[in-house]
């Protein structure tokens, strides 16, 4: 009686939380539409082989992160250069990511650029020297081992940004993994707009404040002068009454002196004026130091706000602003404002990424896939039900009972879980309706023979679940161990065979353990049959 007292309130309240966790997955199913309002409000989510979606694969242009690296050293170059009055200077890019530094004076610079290399450049290797009596010529850039690593970080940086703004954009269980040195590889199961998805990933995201150059003429650097510095970006506007947009064009200066590296947040918000959406910003300590001595020093002057190279707005300083708070403001929808926000809190792409797989899986074959997995499951349980009965009769019976209980634990464990259920992972649930079979078939084999050796059926039911319980629990462990290792190193399709298979390991070691031999015990004892059927 002792082992009846806590094992039929263990077995109803497993099945009771199972059909609790599957009642929305299959309420969607049947009804088409959203969940009941049952705790929990949790359903099976479908992998994108089941469901559909989009599948990238991304290159990341590890060579153009190289070259901004480059060029940020030669700007740090001209700068110090500057700072120490080294004069007459020119520096130039050469190919293969080379700086050339040209200086005239050699007898009065000569020394003074040799220092300021040894003490504010040391990791620059120096590749080529030219000299004379008038002037000397070095060709600097990164060492080899640099430009690697600079690499290695560019396609690092770009999977961990990408996952952040996917994160942020609410995909359940996105695949997201590096794929060879320089690609990525991104699946995104039940995405409806394939488009929107792609610009949000793709999008480099490098925030810029730029002033604009109000001295130089911008005809006349639109008919190829530009002056040293300085580049020329656009500010596309959207006419709100015709739709029709307008390129305007900005000469500001080249070099960034506050970049999007400095925020903490970004928020979509409403003008109360013009009831517009735009994007609130804010940035760290450092940053607002930053912002607030540019906005000091460039009074009346223009301030262009540069995304991608692209100008959103270029409002004139007022007055010195501090506190660190700015706002992006353009013609932005709701949506674009949101997406825009998304990649700013996530961060700028160390590198462009261009799209060069691209697969769209229509839902279409996801429910054909579900289809074929639950007639071969169906198919699968049907000759298997069939065969226990034919074979084991009562005891039959009480096997398939537990079989059917598998099913429904491992699709509630799913739900509770949110994993993903993939192809793979039906054809997990598919092993173990064998598994769980295999479990029944070693007890009964063991309760025939102590039959047959003339033991009562209690002592019979006993023996034969003492004896085979460690050879179960030995082939499940093991199993399970490996369906763990499969999890943790495996990916996508990988890991919902492994997280099926574990549930079903589990779920099929309690059915076959104590859900049958409660039953057993409950006829014995209960209804104190004199007779097995099996």
């Amino acid at each position: 009686m002792k082992n009846l007292s806590w094992r039929p309130l263990a077995i109803v309240a497993i099945i009771l939380a199972a059909f609790i966790y599957i009642m929305p997955t299959v309420h969607m199913a049947i009804q088409r539409q959203s969940q009941p309002s049952l705790w929990p409000r949790k359903k099976i989510n479908l992998g994108l082989d089941l469901q559909g979606g989009m599948h990238l694969v991304l290159e990341v242009e590890t060579d153009k992160a190289v070259e901004n690296r480059v060029e940020r050293l030669a700007q740090d170059v001209r700068d110090q250069i500057k700072k120490e009055r080294i004069r007459p200077v020119r520096i130039e890019h050469s190919e293969r990511g080379r700086i050339t530094v040209d200086v005239r004076n050699r007898g009065e610079n000569y020394a003074r650029f040799k220092k300021l290399l040894e003490n504010d450049f040391q990791n620059i290797a120096e590749f080529n020297r030219n000299e004379n009596e008038a002037s000397f010529s070095i060709a600097l850039g990164l060492p080899e081992e640099e430009i690697d690593h600079i690499k290695r970080s560019a396609v690092d940086q770009a999977l961990e940004t990408i996952r952040n703004r996917i994160d942020q954009f609410g995909v359940s269980e996105p695949d997201i993994r590096r794929q060879g040195e320089r690609r990525i590889l991104i699946q995104l199961p039940g995405i409806k707009d394939t488009q929107r998805a792609k610009n949000l990933i793709g999008k480099t995201a490098l925030l810029e404040f730029k002033l604009v150059d109000e001295e130089n003429d911008i005809n006349a650097a639109l008919k190829g002068d530009v002056p040293p510095g300085d580049e020329i970006l656009y500010e596309v506007r959207k006419d709100p009454i015709t739709g029709g947009t307008q390129k305007l064009p900005y000469l500001v200066k080249r070099r960034a002196p506050l970049t999007g590296a400095y925020l903490t947040d970004a928020r979509v918000q409403i003008d109360a004026q013009y009831n517009e959406p735009y994007v609130g910003i804010a940035f760290d300590k450092k940053g607002a130091r930053i912002f607030a001595r540019i906005t000091e020093e460039n009074v009346k002057k223009r301030l262009a706000i540069v995304l991608d190279n692209r100008i959103h707005s270029a409002p004139v300083i007022q007055e010195k602003i501090a506190g660190g708070q700015a706002r992006i403001t353009g013609s932005f929808t709701t949506e674009e404002a949101h997406d825009l926000a998304i990649v700013l809190r996530a961060g700028a792409l160390p590198a462009p990424v261009k799209i060069i797989e691209e697969r769209t899986v229509g839902p279409s074959l996801g429910t054909d896939s579900i289809r074929m997995g639950l007639i071969s499951m169906g198919v699968g349980g049907i000759l298997v039900i069939l065969f226990m009965v034919v074979y084991y009769k009562g005891a039959g019976l009480i096997a398939d009972l537990a079989l059917i209980l598998n099913i429904i634990l491992i699709s509630g464990g799913l739900a509770a879980f949110q994993a993903t259920l993939t192809l793979p992972g039906i054809a997990g649930i598919i092993l173990t309706i064998g598994m769980a079979v295999d479990a029944n078939v070693l007890i009964f084999e063991r309760i025939r023979e102590e039959l047959r050796l003339g033991k009562t059926p209690h002592a019979s039911i006993d023996a034969g679940y003492g004896r085979a319980t460690l050879t179960i629990l030995d082939a499940n462990v093991t199993t399970l161990i490996a369906a763990l290792v499969l999890f943790q190193f495996g990916t996508g399709p990988v890991k919902g065979f492994a997280v099926t298979l574990s549930l079903g390991v589990l779920s099929s070691l309690f059915t076959a353990l104590i859900f049958t031999r409660s039953i057993f015990d409950y006829f014995l004892i209960q209804r104190r049959v004199k007779k097995l059927s099996i």
